[in-house]
């Protein structure tokens, strides 16, 4: 064999184990998270009832304040309780305060006002995008005994994309809370 039919080869052989599939960029992919399906659990306290996610921890703590807790996505639902004593307009000024706090670090606040005429209950949810340190906030009365409200809060470095299917699946239940709320007279 002479050299020409070395070269040949060799270039045959280059080209051969060359050829297979070719390579081709992969799409950029989402993180799929997904949350149980929700199962609704009743809780009663001496001023006030609702409903929220069966997932949630409840703690019952001092001065009628609950905390719902949601370990596996790391959240909280803080939710405080005042009687109103001549006071509606200071704890409204107060409500509206704790969710504009918030304005600093938010893309976005939008207010979403909830009304019940049925069972009394009159307030405002604040939907918070962004990385601010609560996705969402709200408050609820009946205008002349019962006022509450509710912070979402993660343990965890305010990373808006990181967080949105969390903060959608708890906002939910939020939304649950206000729907499902009755005063204990």
């Amino acid at each position: 064999m002479n050299s020409k039919s070395y070269l040949h080869i060799l270039i045959f052989s280059i080209f051969l184990v060359s050829c297979g599939d070719d390579v081709l960029p992969k799409p950029k992919a989402m993180l799929r998270l997904e949350y149980p399906e929700t199962s609704v659990d009743r809780l009663v306290s001496d001023n006030f009832q609702f409903e929220h996610n069966s997932q949630a921890q409840v703690k019952k703590n001092k001065n009628f304040s609950v905390t719902l807790d949601y370990p596996l996505m790391k959240g909280s639902i803080f939710i405080t309780y005042k009687e109103v004593n001549n006071n509606l307009e200071e704890l409204l000024a107060d409500a509206q305060k704790l969710s504009y706090e918030h304005v600093v670090r938010a893309d976005n606040i939008a207010e979403q006002p909830f009304i019940n005429k049925k069972d009394r209950v009159y307030g405002m949810f604040y939907e918070v995008s962004g990385d601010a340190a609560s996705q969402a906030q709200f408050y609820v009365t009946d205008s002349t005994h019962h006022f509450m409200t509710g912070s979402l809060y993660f343990r965890a470095k305010p990373n808006y994309d990181s967080i949105y299917p969390a903060a959608v699946y708890l906002q939910k239940d939020i939304r649950r809370i206000m729907e499902s709320l009755k005063w204990n007279e």
